[in-house]
């Protein structure tokens, strides 16, 4: 690269913006690493405990990286961070909601001194904001040197939907949106935080997606949104992607890894249902029991949703230790319970596993396909129920444990067993297990050279360093 073509690219600034949510928080980042090591100048701002918790929870990326981010902390002012309430009717984390209102009422302040600052300092600013935070596009669009692009978290296909219902109809796809699955109050304050109007603000979207999962419905909103003179750059999957025996430089290797390296070859079912879901203490006894009743080896994340702070006193307590200690003795040798946080990534790469129980975030559902592990659906709320569709109907690469329109129920032990060993033993699960694995080759090879997400990004990257 010419030098002079390198002083080019100093005089960029990315400023990545996220919401305050782990699913969310982690793209960004992801994001920005990979903005960084191309030779951008690319800073994070976001709440000063949510800084701490994207930097804590990275994986894939050493401290060095990190230290290529410059972080701003947003200043926001305290708000109450409740634990979760498991019994709720939806099991919408309706606890996050004093977080949220305050973060969109006041972060928008220190975002604005921070553009104003780097626009002086910068031949372009490029904002990439997380679709919620419309208005960190409200204060780019008041800088003559500064652009937005929206990073939009989910499927693109819900996008698509939005566009055109006929399209998804004619894939026997059934799109019910995210209101039916959310609480009014929650789509109260996304109406507010995103005005209707707001739908597609901006010169563009980026979005943590790629051809080989969702092709057809990236051209769908490609075509929507070129008739404004708008791009959509399919870019993902934004997590990395691990060769089964990598550990990270200069990380504490987790112990569940040593525990698979002793397991055979895809054999180990790994559950895990997010960050923003808790399960009601009858469900969690009819997962163990369908768990131990199958008999096969499983690695299973039992922790509540986060709290708004995840730093804050009390917030790493789990009110599963009696539960606990009587399964763990029951099911010694097969399985394994972690409370604290778990290495995803990690575990969905190892050769010892085979599939995963999932929420179905959209996080969780790209990083399981992108390493070639079906999926066993199990959605909680918002785009959730679509996911699961789409991995299940669509992709044919997962099979549903729970309609959401169950979510009030719970499940009893025979039906989530019999899913479990429909997965891990059946023909037909044999058939799932493989379609999973074409798909992770054809992932990977999206972001790969020659790949249509890497060639995204390299547009991307010539487009705003231009």
């Amino acid at each position: 690269m010419g030098s002079e073509n390198h002083g080019a690219m100093e005089s960029v600034a990315v400023v990545a913006v996220p919401f305050p949510a782990q699913g969310h928080l982690n793209q960004l980042l992801h994001l920005s690493l990979q903005l960084a090591s191309r030779a951008v100048d690319v800073h994070y701002a976001a709440p000063a405990q949510h800084v701490r918790q994207a930097r804590a929870r990275v994986h894939g990326w050493g401290e060095e990286a990190l230290r290529s981010i410059k972080f701003h902390p947003l200043d926001i002012s305290s708000y109450v961070s409740p634990p979760p309430d498991p019994t709720a009717d939806l099991p919408f984390p309706s606890h996050l909601m004093p977080l949220f209102e305050t973060y969109t009422a006041e972060a928008r302040a220190p975002l604005a001194a921070l553009l104003q600052e780097l626009s002086g300092s910068h031949r372009r600013v490029v904002v990439v904001h997380d679709r919620i935070n419309a208005y960190a596009v409200e204060e780019a669009a008041r800088l003559p040197n500064c652009e937005a692009f929206g990073l939009h978290c989910l499927a693109v296909s819900m996008l698509a939907g939005q566009i055109d219902a006929k399209l998804l109809h004619e894939n026997g796809l059934a799109f019910s949106g995210v209101e039916s699955h959310a609480t009014e109050e929650f789509m109260d304050y996304v109406r507010r935080a995103r005005p209707p109007k707001q739908m597609w603000p901006g010169a563009g979207l980026l979005a943590n997606t790629c051809r080989a999962l969702e092709g057809e419905f990236v051209d769908t909103v490609a075509g929507h949104l070129a008739a404004d003179g708008k791009k959509i750059f399919a870019i993902g999957p934004l997590n990395p992607l691990f060769a089964a025996s990598a550990s990270m430089p200069g990380k504490q290797r987790h112990e569940c890894l040593d525990w698979l390296d002793k397991q055979p070859p895809a054999s180990v079912l790994y559950v895990s249902f997010g960050t923003t879901s808790s399960l009601r203490a009858e469900q969690i006894e009819e997962l163990a029991a369908a768990l131990r009743g199958s008999k096969q080896r499983f690695i299973w994340v039992l922790r509540d949703a986060d709290r708004g702070d995840i730093f804050a006193e009390g917030a790493g307590v789990s009110r599963h230790e009696k539960l606990l200690s009587e399964f763990t003795k029951g099911t010694e040798g097969t399985g394994l319970v972690i409370t604290g946080w778990a290495p995803q990534l990690e575990i969905l790469a190892h050769g010892a596993t085979a599939a995963f129980m999932s929420h179905c975030g959209w996080n969780s559902t790209v990083e399981s396909l992108s390493h070639g592990k079906p999926i066993l659906a199990w959605p909680m709320h918002c785009d959730q129920p679509w996911d699961a569709e789409l991995v299940c109907n669509y992709l044919k690469a997962g099979v549903l444990v729970r309609p959401w329109e169950k979510h009030g129920e719970v499940i009893a032990a025979k039906a989530i067993q019999d899913v479990i060993e429909e997965v891990m033993l059946s023909e037909r699960g044999m058939a799932v297990r493989q379609r999973a694995t074409a798909l992770g080759n054809s992932v990977r090879a999206s972001v790969a050279d020659g790949g249509s997400s890497r060639k995204d990004l390299d547009d991307f990257m010539a487009y705003i360093t231009r």
